[in-house]
């Protein structure tokens, strides 16, 4: 079904804000990364060169894995038809090595077309910040008489769902909140409705459930 033509947000809008976050997941590791050579280039941190070093090679890994599943989450893939849910599993537990979350990776099929398959990894990242305090995220998806069935449930002490999240995922453009929460909710609910597909969002203490169907 159309969205309603006001509840649409202008595509350069949603590049740019995607953009913008984008920019902000990858300044800190980053600005990691030049603070160790800074540290290297300094004659009185002699004695922080280990240091300086480890700083260094974390932050270049965390900056890699962040690349690495952008690009499933957010590219193009042009030529990609279906995506390898083992290689998923393994850019989405890099993701989840810098967040305080486990991660329950309980995905039936071998691989995913585009759609599911940006759906799950971008659900993933949601569910990791739904549990800012740690817990367990559950990734499902499964293929069923409806299509695919895709779901992120996030267990755990003080889980969450931010209001800009839950705009987002309704396909309403943002009102008062953080930018960059919204628009990875609101690119979710874009992907989804592109193909055809529904989006719900539950939240309730210590629980949030994140489930979308998309047709084969």
């Amino acid at each position: 079904m159309p969205e309603p033509e006001a509840s649409r947000v202008a595509p350069e809008e949603l590049a740019a804000r995607l953009a913008s976050k984008l920019c902000h997941d990858f300044i800190s590791p980053a600005g990691a990364i030049v603070s160790g050579l800074d540290l290297l280039d300094d004659p009185s941190a002699k004695d922080m060169r280990d240091e300086a070093m480890d700083l260094i090679a974390s932050s270049a890994r965390k900056l890699v894995q962040q690349l690495e599943f952008a690009r499933v989450a957010f590219g193009a893939a042009a030529g990609v038809a279906m995506f390898d849910c083992t290689e998923m599993e393994r850019l989405t537990r890099g993701i989840y090595g810098h967040v305080r979350a486990e991660l329950d990776w309980a995905v039936t099929p071998e691989s995913l077309p585009k759609a599911p398959a940006q759906v799950l990894v971008n659900l993933a990242q949601l569910a990791a910040n739904a549990l800012p305090l740690g817990g367990m995220a559950r990734l499902e998806a499964t293929q069923g008489s409806e299509g695919y069935e895709v779901s992120a449930i996030a267990r755990g002490p003080k889980a969450r769902l931010a209001a800009e999240v839950q705009t987002g995922l309704a396909g309403n453009p943002l009102g008062d909140g953080l930018g960059g929460r919204w628009v990875q909710a609101y690119y979710i609910h874009v992907l989804t409705a592109a193909a055809g597909g529904r989006i719900e969002a539950t939240a309730s203490e210590e629980l949030v459930t994140l489930r979308a169907v998309i047709p084969a």
